[in-house]
């Protein structure tokens, strides 16, 4: 693993030689569609923190992806639910060259 590229975005996990960046979406902080929730308190302004947060992510997987690096993105409950899936995707993904 090596350092973090100069660009856009909060990487979890980069493999430079790879060019892979991967990412672990908090449920709430990302608005999982399963376990995610806004609160009912202040419900405008999480509403919008939170869809914010989703329209960034979006974002920067489209500026990573625009410059080679292949983007992973694993929601929390996912790495909580099933961990062995995950790494067989990241093993799957460094097995194969980037472009």
């Amino acid at each position: 693993m090596a350092s973090k590229p100069h660009i856009i975005g909060k990487l979890d996990i980069y493999f430079k030689k790879e060019c892979l960046a991967i990412f672990v979406d908090g449920c709430f902080w990302h608005g999982c569609k399963k376990c995610g929730h806004v609160p009912k308190s202040n419900t405008k302004f999480w509403a919008l923190k939170i869809q914010r947060n989703r329209d960034r992510d979006q974002l920067t997987s489209k500026a990573l992806t625009s410059k080679g690096t292949r983007v992973l993105r694993f929601w929390e409950h996912q790495l909580k639910e099933n961990l062995e899936t995950c790494v067989a995707q990241v093993q799957h993904i460094l097995a194969r060259k980037p472009h």
